[in-house]
């Protein structure tokens, strides 16, 4: 849906041909941005999405490990309109929710342009539209719809020493699985979901954290914060949760792993860092099979020197130190809506969806999967009101 259009006043870089979009232009096609053009093609509204990989969802496809489950029962990570196969387990896996994605992508005909990366956005005020400019195009639109989310690229610690290791370092998006390290000794550097699951195949933790049973009571963990959160203030929902954790797994102080002073509800809110909801790695910690270890100070040539004063040697470092946002680094001129600090809105859920000038964000709301279902038809709905009425 995409015609050349020759605009008066020079495109954003010189030798570029314009493209007019008629419809919202979406960039990032994974889960976000797929909920979101099926949301505008519900309503009559015809996008087109942008993604810079050869594949929807690359993150999914090409940056995870194939022990990755979804952490939440399935009915919290379906994208609108379309229902999980009744015969998946609670807790799909990797290439399950791929299947559903790829089958997601099919029923509703979405067709991205891939290979296509933004390099710059800019809101033009003299003509009222967006400039988007990629490889070789500007796209001129209306209406533009970030769905590049919370995990664009991922994040390289800045440690000392991390270029004198001789071992091999990598980060979690390149980890594969455990049989790639049989034999070796391997530090895990980083504690969230990620980390507790590869060191289910390795050993060694460095660790500080909110850890919460998946299931309490044979309801989901999430399930049942979202149903606290209807009806209690966040820091009585923190100190139930927390209460049931203690009974549960017991004191996991003793093993190491500290809890921040905020709660992990709050703390997921106000900084996205997600509670670990375990699924195995605590048993492992509590037998001995994995052995929790202080922060990392430096680096050295064969290991790494902790912040206790002692040293150990290991063969491979795991860096399971997560993702950021991207979003500022081609976003101009639209500080006060993602902030330049982190690359989320400025303003919090549940009106983190919506900026100024026909931008659009899908997929920062702090809420996993849902939330980003909840920000597709919210926008679907405002576009198609202007839509319709123009």
């Amino acid at each position: 849906p995409i015609l050349q259009l020759k605009l008066y006043g020079p495109p954003m870089a010189s030798n570029l041909k314009q493209v007019w979009v008629p419809g919202p232009l979406i960039v990032g096609a994974g889960p976000s941005g797929l909920a979101t053009a099926a949301c505008l093609k519900d309503r009559g509204v015809p996008s087109l999405i942008l993604e810079k990989e050869t594949c929807i969802a690359p993150s999914w496809k090409l940056w995870t490990y194939e022990r990755l489950r979804l952490h939440l029962p399935r009915q919290y990570c379906e994208l609108p309109f379309m229902a999980f196969p009744p015969d998946l387990p609670t807790y799909p896996t990797k290439q399950q929710f791929i299947s559903y994605l790829d089958a997601y992508v099919e029923h509703f005909d979405i067709k991205p342009l891939f290979g296509v990366e933004v390099g710059n956005a800019e809101y033009d005020p003299s003509i009222g539209f967006w400039r988007v400019q990629t490889n070789d195009l500007e796209f001129i639109c209306r209406w533009l719809v970030v769905a590049t989310g919370e995990n664009a690229e991922a994040v390289w610690p800045d440690i000392r020493g991390i270029s004198k290791f001789r071992g091999r370092a990598l980060h979690t998006s390149s980890y594969v699985k455990g049989d790639d390290h049989r034999g070796e000794k391997v530090l895990v550097v980083g504690c969230g979901n990620s980390g507790m699951e590869v060191a289910l195949d390795l050993c060694y933790n460095d660790a500080k954290f909110h850890i919460l049973p998946r299931e309490l009571l044979g309801i989901s963990t999430f399930g049942l914060s979202m149903f606290l959160l209807k009806w209690i203030p966040v820091e009585a929902a923190d100190a139930f949760l927390l209460f049931c954790a203690r009974l549960i797994l017991g004191d996991t102080g003793k093993y190491g792993i500290k809890r921040p002073k905020v709660g992990p509800l709050e703390l997921k809110s106000t900084t996205g860092k997600t509670p670990v909801l375990d699924i195995g790695t605590l048993a492992k910690i509590k037998s001995g099979q994995i052995k929790v270890v202080p922060d990392v100070m430096q680096f050295t040539d064969t290991g790494v020197e902790f912040v206790d004063g002692t040293h150990e040697d290991f063969d491979s470092i795991i860096l399971a130190t997560g993702y950021r946002s991207s979003v500022t680094s081609w976003l101009k001129k639209d500080e006060e809506f993602f902030s330049k600090k982190n690359g989320f809105p400025g303003t919090s859920f549940p009106n983190s969806w919506r900026g100024n000038n026909g931008l659009y964000a899908t997929g920062f709301a702090r809420r996993g999967l849902l939330g980003a279902a909840m920000d597709a038809q919210k926008i679907a709905q405002d576009i198609s009101n202007q839509w319709n009425s123009s």
